[in-house]
């Protein structure tokens, strides 16, 4: 018999699990067990904790999909046995001993991080800088995206932990080219870096609400790797 991998979401800064839901009913509907972590950006080793539960939580072979700072997480949370495959959208991939910040100090900073608000202990996206983030969604969605996002605290990026999935780990990459909040040169560099099977997309940081269709094609790729 053939076992479907499930699936397991990371979600990264200024969202929740809900930014893949134009992804998850098709999976279910395909026969994947889906899990969508729900991280609170409110420290990296309890980020990684968190994923970690949604991968123990389903059956395996797990294919990890993560999305900006969620490619921080499947990068760490990646190492565990079960886990097969790993899925990059827009996100970071740092290296052994090098941390979120490390990786994107070596490109240049990108516009949404002139536009946020850091207070209450917490960086917060504004609307001025929504469009940076999202800015190829409607506006209605916009809206969405800014209401229900997690807010991270400010040394989110700084802050370290070990695994190194991609070293070990087959893995996937989308690549938006008009992303505004992670470099698309740095992930085109994290891409090469990992020897991933790359796609290129003409998408803001976003891909998985603008190019739904194209994401799943990239997850259904990496989920049929698995197939037993």
């Amino acid at each position: 018999m053939t076992t479907k991998a499930s699936i397991v979401f990371a979600h990264g800064l200024w969202a929740d699990g809900s930014c893949f839901n134009k992804l998850v009913p098709t999976l279910l509907a395909e026969g994947h067990t889906v899990s969508s972590s729900q991280h609170g950006l409110d420290s990296l080793e309890g980020d990684v904790a968190c994923v970690t539960r949604s991968i123990e939580h389903v059956p395996g072979p797990v294919v990890l999909v993560g999305h900006s700072y969620g490619g921080t997480l499947i990068t760490k949370a990646g190492v565990h046995d079960r886990v097969g495959a790993l899925v990059y959208i827009a996100a970071l991939a740092p290296e052994e001993g090098e941390t979120s910040q490390d990786q994107q100090n070596k490109f240049p900073s990108t516009p949404v991080f002139e536009r946020l608000d850091i207070s209450g202990g917490r960086i917060w996206l504004t609307e001025a800088g929504v469009g940076d983030f999202c800015g190829d969604l409607p506006e209605a969605e916009q809206k969405l995206v800014l209401a229900t996002g997690a807010v991270p605290v400010p040394d989110l990026f700084s802050q370290q932990a070990p695994g190194t999935a991609w070293r070990t780990k087959p893995s996937w990459y989308i690549v938006a080219n008009d992303d505004r909040a992670v470099d698309p040169d740095l992930q085109r560099a994290a891409a090469e870096r990992m020897g991933a099977k790359t796609y290129d997309v003409d998408s803001s940081h976003v891909p998985m609400l603008s190019h739904p269709d194209l994401v799943l094609d990239v997850i259904r790729d990496a989920a049929r790797s698995l197939a037993a």
